[in-house]
């Protein structure tokens, strides 16, 4: 979200960072080394121990609380889980810093049948701490990412600015998305975050018996490399091959358990490049770590293009009500 904001500008305004908070330090890393955010104000640490009052003012946060506990793929316990509660320190921030506008992200899995009641509580939340609020199920594929990635994304206004009309993006690439062909070709060979993961044999084998688009339970595995588990997710990414001229399914932070990303005709996980790629994060954009948690930062992100559309629509949208914004 921080790299679509700063390349959101229209007609000379801009959005400009005045501070930003991670708990992952090599996320931090990778915020400091590639924006243009002041060192001292990228607070690393876990967002519970953060004073908001001594945090300098804002005209608009952005924050996406973890999404464990909403998606389809997790155990789906909603605000009661672990993570699903840290929302109330994004309506805790408005309260304290009362920005002109938000934006929130989640998963799509946070409005669906299991989670429907914990939406309601959330999207009342942010309206009680007075702010008009506009959600919305976006397609990135529409938005010229390269990835079926479905988010929510919660913009808000304050309701003293009386914005009544707030336009989500209109997509652009619908019906014509970018291929996985198109996105992953021509990587430098010297890229950065390119490295190969190293398959075992076992690992090889399986994927020559997975075509393009299977996983290893709708493929026809001999028996010697099928998979044993209790439990089968509805829709597997457990070695799933990329289809080249479709858009790849979604990019997520983890790792293990054959959950990588595998290239459609070569017998691999993709790169760390070639997941970024498929996030629309541009080549010059170095992510700090080691490569696991590489993979993670790329998971873990709202792609920048997607994100870039949404932050033009609410900056034209400041523009057009001649919200007073800060300076300096």
């Amino acid at each position: 979200m921080a790299l679509g904001a700063h390349k959101a500008g229209i007609n000379g305004h801009r959005f400009v960072h005045v501070w930003a908070n991670d708990m992952d330090e090599d996320a931090c890393a990778s915020l400091q080394s590639n924006l243009p955010i002041d060192e001292h104000r990228i607070y690393c640490g876990k967002v519970e121990k953060l004073d908001f009052s001594k945090l300098p003012a804002i005209d608009g946060l952005a924050f996406g609380f973890p999404c464990n506990d909403f998606s389809v793929v997790g155990d789906r316990q909603g605000i009661s889980g672990q993570y699903g509660g840290l929302y109330r320190w994004g309506i805790k921030a408005l309260k304290t810093l009362q920005p002109s506008f938000f934006v929130a992200e989640n998963v799509s899995g946070l409005s669906s049948s299991g989670n429907s009641k914990d939406f309601e509580i959330i999207l009342a939340a942010l309206q009680e701490t007075g702010y008009s609020v506009w959600p919305h199920t976006y397609k990135f594929e529409e938005y010229g990412v390269p990835q079926a990635r479905r988010r929510i994304i919660i913009v808000g206004f304050k309701e003293d600015l009386e914005v009544a009309d707030f336009s989500h993006p209109v997509p652009t690439h619908k019906g014509k998305p970018i291929t996985c062909r198109e996105a992953l070709a021509n990587i430098p060979r010297d890229a950065h975050n390119n490295e190969l993961t190293k398959q075992s044999k076992v690992v090889v084998d399986r994927l020559t018996h997975i075509k393009p688009g299977e996983n290893a339970f709708t493929a026809n595995l001999p028996p010697h490399l099928r998979l044993d588990m209790k439990s089968k997710a509805t829709i597997s990414q457990i070695y799933r091959r990329l289809k080249p001229d479709e858009p790849s399914y979604t990019v997520t932070g983890s790792g293990g358990g054959g959950t990588h990303l595998y290239h459609w005709k070569e017998p691999r996980a993709l790169t760390n490049r070639e997941r970024a790629r498929l996030q629309s994060f541009p080549d010059e954009f170095v992510f700090s770590g080691g490569k696991e948690s590489v993979r993670k930062q790329i998971g873990m992100a709202v792609p920048p293009v997607g994100a870039k559309a949404i932050f033009r629509a609410i900056l034209q949208t400041l523009v057009k009500h001649d919200v007073p914004v800060r300076t300096n």
